[in-house]
C-alpha cells in the first residue's frame, strides 16, 4: 500500500470527500473536498465555525500518484458555502435563494460527463442543487435546483447512476417527517437532467436515521446501495452514544422497488460513518468506510457473490489520532490499482488533511 498526501497545511481543517465526488477518466482523477480553519476547543469537529469553508477540487494525471489543488469552478445559488452549511456561522451558510440557472437537457453518456449535488443543511427546510461538466470537472454548469420530491428537506451529496444519454438516477438523503436527517430514496430523470421526479424511498423510515447512500451498477437492472446508519436507541440528547452501521439494499428493477440484504459493516465506530462502494474489474464488490473508534482507520471489505457475503476487514491506514477521519471516495485505476481517497489526522490537535491510499486487493 502507498500513502499520497492531495492536501495538508498547517492550521487547515480539509474534510469529507463523501459529500462532493470522485470522477475518473482512466488514470485522470478529480475529487471534491472542504477547506476551512482549525479550531483546538470546537468539538467533534476541530474546526473553526467563524471562518469559511472553500471547496476545492484534487486533480490527477497519473493515476493518484501526484495531485494538483485548486477553488472547486463553479457557483452558489447564494453566500456561503458548498456542502459545509453546518460547519460554519450565519454568515458563511448558505442562505436562501433563488440564483439557479434552468436546467437544460445534458447527454448523460459525454466520455467527459460528470455530476456535482451540494446541499444548504441536513433537516428541515434543506434544499439541494446540482452541477454538471462535460470537460471533466474543468467547469461546472449551474447551479439547478432540485426540487423537495415532497419530503421535509433534501441534503444532496453526489451519487449517481447512468442508465443511458437521458436517464440518470440520484440516490439522495432527505429528513424524516418530524425535520430530522434522514432517509434515503431514489430520484430519477429521463430528459437529460432538464426535470427530476421521486422513483422509489429506500428502506422505511428509520428511527435513527439512514443516509449518505453509496450506489453501484452491476447490470442493467441490477443495483446495490450501501447506507450510514444509526440507531434511534440510547440517550437521545448524546447522538455520538449510539450504534452506527453500515446496511446494503438491492434493486432487481433498477431502482423501482428495494429490499434489505444484509449488514456488511457491524460498526463504525464513534460518530458513524458513510461508506463507498466500487464494482472493479473482475467485479468483486470493494466497500471502503472510517471507523471512528480506536485504533482509528480506514478499512475495506470485499465481496467476491454480488453481496451475498463479505470478507474480514482490510485495514488500509491505522494510526488516525482520533475520530475524525474517513469519508471515503474510491475508483479503480485501468491497471488495477485502487485510490480511495479520504481525510485524517495524525495528531489530536493537528490539521485534517486529505488523503489517499493506493493499494490493490
Amino acid at each position: 500500500m502507498k500513502q499520497v498526501t492531495l492536501y495538508r497545511e498547517p492550521g487547515r481543517f480539509a474534510g469529507w470527500p463523501a459529500n462532493y465526488g470522485i470522477w475518473a477518466w482512466d488514470n485522470e482523477i478529480v475529487v471534491g473536498f472542504t477547506v476551512g480553519y482549525h479550531k483546538s476547543d470546537a468539538g467533534f469537529h476541530r474546526r473553526d465555525r467563524d471562518k469559511p469553508f472553500t471547496a476545492m477540487q484534487a486533480r490527477s494525471l497519473d493515476g493518484g500518484e501526484t495531485w494538483s489543488v485548486s477553488e472547486t469552478p463553479c457557483r452558489l445559488p447564494g453566500k456561503g458555502t458548498l456542502s459545509a452549511n453546518e460547519h460554519g456561522q450565519n454568515q458563511h451558510s448558505v442562505a436562501a435563494a433563488d440564483v439557479y440557472e434552468s436546467p437544460r437537457r445534458v447527454n448523460f453518456t459525454h466520455p467527459d460527463f460528470a455530476m456535482m449535488c451540494s446541499r444548504a443543511g441536513l433537516t428541515a427546510g434543506s434544499y439541494s442543487w446540482f452541477y454538471t461538466s462535460t470537460d471533466r470537472c474543468k467547469s461546472w454548469e449551474g447551479p439547478f435546483r432540485l426540487p423537495d420530491f415532497g419530503y421535509t428537506g433534501i441534503a444532496a451529496r453526489t451519487d449517481y447512476l447512468v442508465s443511458n444519454s437521458d436517464e440518470c438516477l440520484l440516490f439522495l438523503t432527505a429528513s424524516k417527517a418530524n425535520g430530522q436527517e434522514g432517509l434515503i430514496f431514489c430520484a430519477r430523470t429521463v430528459d437529460g437532467g432538464i426535470s427530476f421526479s421521486r422513483h422509489a424511498q429506500i428502506g422505511p423510515e428509520p428511527k435513527g436515521f439512514a443516509i449518505m447512500p453509496a450506489s453501484v451498477r452491476l447490470s442493467d437492472s441490477h443495483i446495490l446501495v450501501a447506507v450510514r446508519c444509526r440507531g434511534g436507541g440510547k440517550s437521545p440528547e448524546n447522538w455520538q452514544n449510539r450504534e452506527n452501521w453500515i446496511d446494503l439494499y438491492a434493486s432487481a428493477d433498477n431502482g423501482h422497488t428495494w429490499h434489505y440484504k444484509n449488514r456488511p459493516v457491524e460498526n463504525t465506530g464513534n460518530g458513524g460513518n458513510p461508506p463507498t462502494l466500487t464494482l472493479l474489474h473482475d467485479r468483486t464488490l470493494c466497500l471502503i468506510y472510517g471507523y471512528r473508534d480506536a485504533p482509528h482507520r480506514i478499512c475495506a471489505k470485499l465481496s467476491s457473490d454480488a453481496g451475498e457475503t463479505w470478507s474480514g476487514e482490510i485495514v488500509l491506514r491505522d494510526n488516525g489520532a482520533d475520530h475524525d477521519i474517513g469519508y471515503p471516495r474510491t475508483v479503480q485505476r485501468p491497471d488495477g490499482t485502487i485510490v480511495t481517497v479520504y481525510y485524517f489526522d495524525e495528531e489530536p490537535d493537528g490539521e485534517r488533511f486529505i488523503e489517499a491510499t493506493l493499494w490493490k486487493p
